[in-house]
C-alpha cells in the first residue's frame, strides 16, 4: 500500500485480507509502545500518563479517535454474536454523527464500522475506511487486532483471531 501511494498516487477501493495472529507494524512514526498506547486509548481503556505525550496530529489526531463508547459497542458486538453465532449485527460504528460536517477532522473518522463474524473458533472481521492513509495503516491494524482480541476474549478460550477483510474507499500517502 505504501509503494503504491508513494509517488502521490490514490488509490481507489482498496481490498486486501490479512491473518490478525500478527498484528504489530512498526515504523518511525509507530514504535510499539506508540501503537499500544493508540490501542489502549481507543479501546477505553486508561492510559499512563507518561504514554499520553505520543499522542499528536501527526499521528492521526482526531480522525483515529475511535473511544467514544467503545466498551458499549464491544458489549453490543460480543452480545449479538452470543446470542446469535451467525449475527449481522455484530458491528462496531465508529461515528454515530448523523450529519459529518466535512470540514471538520473531529467528525470525518477514518474508519466508519467493524463487522466480526465467528466461524470454527476463529473470530473472523471486516473493517469500512473511508479514507486512510498509508503512513497510519500501522496505527488502525494495531487497534483493529487489539479490538479483535478483546472481542475474542470475552468468549471461551478456544476462540482465536482470524482472518480481517479490509475496505477502503480511498487510500492515500500522508494527511497533506
Amino acid at each position: 500500500m505504501d509503494e503504491l501511494t508513494r509517488s502521490g498516487n490514490i488509490i481507489y477501493n482498496f481490498f486486501t485480507t490479512m491473518h490478525m495472529d500478527n498484528f504489530v507494524i512498526e515504523t518511525d512514526l509507530f514504535p510499539e509502545d506508540v501503537l499500544e498506547s493508540y490501542s489502549l486509548w481507543n479501546l477505553e481503556r486508561v492510559v499512563p500518563e507518561e504514554h499520553k505525550a505520543h499522542f499528536s496530529p501527526l499521528r492521526g489526531g482526531s480522525q483515529g479517535d475511535y473511544r467514544e463508547g467503545m466498551e458499549k459497542k464491544i458489549n453490543n458486538a460480543v452480545a449479538a454474536l452470543s446470542e446469535f453465532t451467525h449475527s449481522k449485527r455484530a458491528v462496531i460504528t465508529i461515528t454515530n454523527n448523523p450529519f459529518s460536517k466535512h470540514w471538520r477532522d473531529a467528525e470525518a473518522k477514518c474508519m466508519r464500522e467493524i463487522h466480526f463474524r465467528l466461524s470454527d473458533n476463529e473470530l473472523h472481521a471486516t473493517a469500512f475506511f473511508r479514507a486512510p492513509t498509508t503512513s497510519i495503516f500501522p496505527k488502525n491494524i494495531h487497534f483493529i487486532g487489539s479490538l479483535m482480541r478483546e472481542v475474542a476474549s470475552r468468549f471461551n478460550s478456544s476462540i482465536s483471531v482470524g482472518q480481517l477483510t479490509y475496505l477502503a474507499s480511498i487510500v492515500v500517502q500522508d494527511r497533506n
